[in-house]
């Protein structure tokens, strides 16, 4: 029989190589999911999320290293200033010098937060020329995508998240199984080339809905009536995942979003299928009234 000590032993052992992989895994640049254990951000594909990644980190040092200096002033003074140690008190009200720093030092913290917060928040409000456009429509609970004409586009198809059981067809089909996670893949993906920027103009058809996809640093307010926009960059290719992030009612977790970032030529491939596949059926009625 195991004795108890050896058990602890065991257990505590499991997890932090449990911990361990789970750092790893979160390591791993470009899975385009969240991982089990993970720690941190999803692996970043785009500039604008390159950059909330070290800003972040920074905060996280800044954050931590006032956090520790408060916690040894607090130490310092319940040793030094204690009743034993000062049966009588000091009866110093001001200090010039303490005065300026505490006013000083905060303020330079701020423009030390602000200075990056600004440049990140330019970075994600004015994109650079775009060259393909996606239009977003949150519904309840699904989205929807167009692809204007002006772009080679011309069609829109709805996209729904994938039934357990569509969901197993697939993985025995032989489709890989990071391709398809459980609540996050959906019968019909968008699909966008790589090193492109791509603006998505986003709105909701009902209630409020919230487009959000982790690698690529974007999240945007679908607002029904109201056409928001974001824009992003994939330098690499790949399935990526995220989620409505608005709580939009009943299956509001049943709303997953899934964009594939693929080369030029797949890209062009894939457009010309899609315009067949994704045709509408009253296309043809509305070409003969014109004439």
């Amino acid at each position: 029989m195991r004795s108890p000590r050896l058990f602890h032993r065991g257990a505590s052992l499991t997890a932090l190589s449990a911990l361990a992989a789970g750092l790893a895994t979160a390591a791993q640049a470009g899975t385009g999911q969240p991982s089990p254990w993970q720690f941190g951000f999803q692996g970043s594909v785009t500039e604008v999320m390159d950059f909330i990644t070290t800003f972040h980190n920074w905060l996280l040092v800044l954050i931590t290293a006032i956090t520790l200096f408060v916690l040894a002033l607090l130490v310092y003074v319940m040793v030094r200033f204690n009743e034993k140690r000062n049966p009588t008190p000091s009866r110093t009200t001001h200090h010039v010098g303490l005065e300026v720093a505490w006013t000083v030092v905060p303020i330079l913290i701020l423009v030390a937060i602000a200075v990056p917060s600004f440049q990140l928040l330019r970075k994600q409000l004015v994109p650079p020329p775009a060259d393909v456009t996606i239009k977003a429509t949150g519904h309840a609970w699904y989205w929807s995508y167009e692809y204007p004409a002006d772009q080679n586009g011309g069609f829109s198809f709805e996209s729904n998240m994938l039934a357990e059981d569509a969901r197993q067809k697939a993985i025995a089909s032989g489709r890989p199984a990071s391709e398809v996670p459980r609540l996050l893949a959906v019968d019909n993906e968008v699909v966008v080339p790589v090193n492109k920027v791509v603006r998505v103009q986003v709105t909701a058809a009902d209630v409020l809905h919230a487009f959000a996809m982790p690698s690529f640093g974007i999240k945007v307010d679908a607002v029904p009536g109201r056409l928001n926009e974001t824009w992003f960059k994939a330098n690499r290719e790949g399935l990526y995942f995220g989620q409505c992030s608005e709580l939009c009612g009943q299956n509001h977790a049943f709303m997953p979003i899934a964009i594939r970032v693929v080369s030029d030529e797949r890209y062009a491939a894939w457009l010309a299928e899609a315009k067949t596949r994704y045709a509408r059926i009253d296309d043809a009625p509305r070409a003969v009234a014109a004439r």
